[in-house]
């Protein structure tokens, strides 16, 4: 999807496809060199990371596996309730694997902290984080995270796996919605 296809819909356009695709690029150069010889799990955050995991597993030059989980913290709404579930936990067992968090984007970083813990406790050797999108501005606990694509102002976005209420994950860019669209 385009986003011309939106009409109304979309306010702005925050980052083109090519932005984000060679910032992925980029990402992906520093995380074969980072990996190389280890034993690599990428774990991608459902749904939202959907399209950030597989153009940066396309990217990469090393042999990694890959696995889901789904983590929810927002319900349907556009903020982060704070409450913390998953969905669907992962097929993999990550003793002793390098694991490689793939998110869509941070926002509180409350479901992130916790999804870290979770992971090191299942024992891990290594438990890092790749986001394609960070809003420092909405951050309410601090995350170490080693690849980050762009810092954003803390503004609701779509596009490019994010969504809002299950629409716009295959829209090309990420961009702001008009408030017609979520205001109440």
């Amino acid at each position: 999807m385009d986003a011309s296809d939106l009409g109304s819909d979309l306010e702005r356009v925050l980052l083109t496809e090519e932005q984000l695709l060679t910032r992925l690029d980029e990402m992906a150069a520093k995380i074969d060199v980072d990996y190389a010889g280890k034993n690599v799990l990428l774990v991608g955050v459902l749904k939202g990371a959907l399209m950030v995991m597989a153009d940066l597993s396309r990217a990469l030059h090393i042999d990694v596996e890959t696995d889901w989980m789904a983590v929810s913290s927002y319900g349907s709404g556009t903020k982060s309730s704070g409450v913390v579930r998953i969905l669907k936990d992962l097929d993999r067992d990550v003793t002793d694997r390098h694991v490689l968090v793939v998110e869509d984007i941070i926002d509180s970083g409350l479901t992130l902290s916790w999804l870290i813990a979770n992971l090191r406790a299942r024992g891990a050797a290594s438990v890092e984080v790749c986001t394609m999108l960070r809003k420092p501005e909405a951050a309410k606990v601090e995350v170490d995270v080693r690849y980050v694509g762009f810092d954003i102002p803390n503004e609701f976005v779509v596009g490019y796996g994010l969504d809002h209420a299950e629409r716009y994950r295959n829209l090309r860019v990420v961009g702001t919605l008009a408030h017609h669209v979520y205001g109440s």
